[in-house]
């Protein structure tokens, strides 16, 4: 069995506590361990403050970790400095929830393109814009929107942006935060087929963050549970949904709406 491209080792995080006013702290992440194999989506699934995003800028090398550490090809992430953090930054690519809000809302969309292979310097100069055109053709937009500002473009629009933003500089991993969590699901349902396709064609190695176990259980090979910073259960896909073996994986996977069942239900306290 070939080594995970990605490995997560007993990661913890914490914020709060101590300082001058004291306080409590809070423990984000917890002895969290997890890996992905190359070419495969790893779904993160659980309510609101589980420490879902938290684990996604420990991976991505935004937060850093109390303990633990993160390999990426068997490279320490957080052991890293200069020309060598650098390089692993080009390969390993974030995809965030607001796509507007990471844009520079004074630059086109050509220019939002271009800038990170300006900062790593992987395509000539000439050979640019030609990149930008072919990048914004692979996620269904058209060339001539270089030319628009953010603000002119639909959510769906500006999200296909993003994953070419992501794509750009050809990277081994991506690392996606609740992607599609403010598109319309028609839209989603698109976006989501396209970042399938694009996965399939470069190979990526996917961290794939939701709160939406119909999004997770579409997009993912494994999918990990997690509950206040803790992993609840582990496992292939179809294992998790169809033989969970946690009471709060259950109980989570039963709160989804089921709209073939019309007849009002108990809530389901989690």
């Amino acid at each position: 069995m070939t080594e995970p491209l990605v490995q997560i080792n007993r990661i913890n995080k914490s914020f709060g506590g101590g300082g001058f006013f004291g306080g409590k702290a809070v423990h984000a992440v917890q002895d969290i361990t997890l890996s992905i194999p190359q070419g495969q989506t790893l779904g993160i699934v659980g309510e609101s403050g589980s420490g879902k995003s938290t684990l996604l800028r420990v991976v991505l090398g935004l937060t850093r970790p109390d303990s633990g550490e993160v390999t990426i090809n068997g490279q320490n992430m957080h052991s890293m400095k200069g020309p060598d953090l650098k390089a692993m930054r080009r390969r390993v690519q974030p995809i965030f929830q607001n796509p507007a809000s990471s844009f520079n809302p004074r630059q086109t969309i050509g220019q939002i393109l271009m800038a990170p292979m300006q900062v790593h310097g992987t395509v000539d100069r000439k050979d640019r814009h030609a990149r930008v055109a072919q990048m914004l053709e692979k996620v269904g937009l058209t060339p001539e929107m270089s030319d628009r500002m953010p603000h002119q473009l639909s959510g769906g629009q500006k999200q296909r942006v993003a994953i070419a933003r992501a794509i750009i500089l050809n990277p081994e991993v991506v690392l996606a935060d609740e992607p599609t969590s403010a598109l319309d699901v028609s839209v989603q349902a698109q976006v989501l087929d396209l970042f399938a396709d694009i996965q399939s064609e470069m190979g990526l190695t996917t961290m794939f963050v939701s709160h939406n176990l119909a999004v997770i259980r579409q997009v993912s090979d494994f999918v990990a549970v997690m509950q206040h910073g803790q992993l609840v259960e582990y496992g292939p896909t179809d294992q998790i949904f169809d033989t969970p073996q946690k009471d709060y994986t259950r109980k989570l996977i039963a709160a989804v709406p089921d709209p073939r069942n019309i007849k009002r239900r108990k809530d389901i306290v989690l």
